[in-house]
């Protein structure tokens, strides 16, 4: 084991079956640029149809979105003049080039925080790659509308309910009337005209259930033949969301964080991902908890557990500030070492020693014991993971939290850590 290892919850290295075992995790940290005004989203994609994943990377306040080409991370323009972008996606939309982007934006009106839901706000765009070479001199991206919900906040792109045109999940965060308003989760589907409709055919899916969602992970379809599914993470916990004959399931994970919610007014869940062990591809959930929380969680499939699923609490990172927040912000999971089982990434946005990414692995799932170590230093709004170096194996790349009224990293940038891990062996 690492001699910067730590075994959790209360178990030592050398009383843990297996732990002997564990391939240590070895990142090797690549600046793709520094010194970014601001920072907050970050998208792994194509840009030019070559097979190697790119970098997208904005923040909400300069209302430019780059691209950084791989290898050599060359900045160049995709987009300018857009009004606090905040989440993004990407995939095939045209079916030409490479990837297209698809951006919410218009988040915030005067006051620029969760309290100041912009009326007017809350939209959609999808930009349309403009091919190699006009992309590698720097062109803008087209725009085309998709729609808007106020309070629009997260993004994905899948097939939801059908397979032959592509889809958009939008989640909001907040309403106008209040931070805690229930929230329209709404679905967009890809016209016939693509290029000559206004907007994309809109259905609200559900407008009663769902308050305070601020991370959602994509998990394609757990069965073949499926549809893609949603994890949710909001102020009622962790929610799998899915379709399934004919009709939308809420399968209830967690109900996450609550023993804050006196001193923070926020509850349940603010990020998460699901990990593959096994040949289960949903084996568990890993959360950051509540709302720019403190608190990391697991949720583990248990057939003798309440709801079927059993939540453990690994660790707690710093106290809440005056505003009931904490740096907690990102989660993903991946299989880094190369065993056939995912580990998971925090992303702590700061200030130190609350900063920087820790990598957790499974040793014991059933009785929710990980071994973890600390991979980044750097402050942290979102991870991403590709295999950026057409190594084989998963890396990882991180953008700083640098947004006004929240929290401004000192120094921030996009970082790529590059997986220089052995695969799981004798140790």
């Amino acid at each position: 084991m690492s001699k910067n290892s730590t075994v959790i919850p209360g178990s030592q290295p050398a009383t843990v079956p297996g732990a002997e075992r564990i391939a240590l995790p070895q990142f090797d940290p690549v600046t793709v640029t520094d010194f970014l005004r601001d920072g907050y989203w970050l998208e792994a994609l194509d840009v030019t149809g070559s097979g190697t994943p790119d970098l997208v990377g904005h923040g909400l306040t300069a209302g430019e979105l780059y691209w950084y080409e791989n290898p050599g991370w060359r900045k160049r323009l995709l987009l300018d003049g857009i009004t606090e972008p905040v989440g993004g996606d990407s995939g095939q939309i045209t079916g030409h080039h490479g990837d297209d982007y698809v951006v919410s934006y218009q988040l915030y009106g005067p006051g620029g925080t969760i309290h100041h839901a912009d009326p007017e706000g809350g939209k959609i765009d999808w930009l349309e790659n403009p091919g190699p070479e006009a992309a590698l001199r720097g062109d803008r991206w087209a725009r085309h509308p998709v729609g808007r919900a106020v309070g629009m906040h997260r993004l994905r792109l899948g097939h939801f309910t059908r397979g032959d045109r592509v889809q958009i999940l939008g989640f909001p965060i907040v309403t106008v009337q209040s931070v805690h308003s229930v929230l329209p989760i709404v679905l967009f589907t890809e016209p016939e005209d693509l290029l000559g409709t206004a907007e994309w055919e809109r259905e609200v899916i559900s407008d009663n259930r769902f308050r305070m969602i601020h991370g959602v992970a994509l998990r394609p379809g757990i069965a073949p033949g499926t549809y893609d599914q949603i994890l949710m993470a909001s102020d009622e916990g962790v929610t799998r969301l899915y379709f399934d004959a004919g009709q939308w399931i809420f399968e209830r994970v967690g109900d996450g964080e609550q023993s804050q919610f006196e001193v923070t007014n926020f509850r349940g869940s603010g990020d998460l991902d699901g990990g593959r062990v096994g040949g289960d591809p949903l084996a568990y959930v890993a959360a950051i908890e509540p709302f720019h929380g403190n608190t990391v969680s697991v949720y583990v499939r248990d057939p003798r557990a309440s709801g079927g699923w059993r939540r453990f609490v690994l660790d707690t990172f710093g106290e809440p500030n005056e505003n009931g927040e904490s740096p907690g912000h990102s989660v993903i999971t991946a299989d880094f070492d190369g065993d056939g089982d995912d580990e998971f990434l925090i992303g702590l946005r700061g200030s130190s020693p609350w900063q920087g990414v820790f990598y957790y692995k499974a040793i014991d799932l059933a009785r929710g014991i990980f071994v973890k170590w600390r991979v980044g230093e750097e402050s942290v709004a979102r991870i991403v993971v590709a295999d950026f170096d057409d190594s084989g194996r998963p890396d990882f790349a991180t953008i700083a939290y640098s947004v006004e009224h929240y929290f401004v990293a000192r120094r921030a940038g996009i970082t790529l850590h590059v997986n220089g891990t052995d695969v799981a062996r004798e140790s």
